[in-house]
């Protein structure tokens, strides 16, 4: 068990704005993780899920966004946006949470492949950034539904699949099989 509420504070003790905007995003995320853990009581009684941990990673899988450039939501970084899943786990490695890593590292949009890596040149390692555990899938579909730049509402299935959309026929399949997954939609 962690406090990854003293991580949180570590890195954004003295960033209050953007601290806000990291634990009211990722406990909308783990709430709706959560929910859905719950409502599938096989997965933690044979031990696919850990409660415990999904609810420690949906609150840290954000934690790069620090080092962004996306005044918006209070990040001033100098990385690019789409660099903050890789970023945060780094950082996680370094505070010896691996597991805890991988949820941040693949958590972004529906996963994203090698392939897209090299062909749309992301600025990014060339891995593939695709969720993988149940948990990791669980986290990367409950993110779906919360904008960090606009705090305390639910985007709209409607809404989430006309964004997916715009990343190719892969993600849009990637984002049926999180639904058929975790049960909604």
């Amino acid at each position: 068990m962690i406090d990854y509420n003293a991580i949180i504070d570590k890195y954004y003790g003295n960033y209050p704005e953007l601290r806000n905007v990291l634990v009211t995003h990722s406990r909308q995320v783990a709430d709706r993780a959560l929910k859905i853990v719950d409502a599938h009581p096989e997965w933690t009684e044979s031990g696919l899920v850990d409660r415990r941990f999904v609810e420690e990673a949906a609150m840290l899988h954000d934690i790069g966004i620090i080092f962004c450039d996306a005044p918006k939501i209070y990040c001033r970084g100098s990385h690019k946006y789409i660099e903050h899943g890789y970023l945060g786990a780094e950082l996680l490695r370094a505070e010896n949470l691996p597991k805890h890593a991988l949820v941040a590292e693949r958590h972004t949009g529906t996963g994203i492949t090698i392939e897209q890596v090299e062909r749309e040149e992301l600025p990014i390692p060339e891995r593939d950034y695709c969720p993988q555990s149940l948990e990791e899938k669980i986290i990367c579909y409950a993110d779906k539904f919360y904008s960090k730049s606009h705090l305390g509402e639910e985007v709209s299935i409607e809404k989430i699949k006309y964004n997916i959309w715009k990343y190719g026929h892969e993600a849009f399949v990637r984002w049926n099989e999180l639904v058929a997954l975790c049960g909604e939609g």
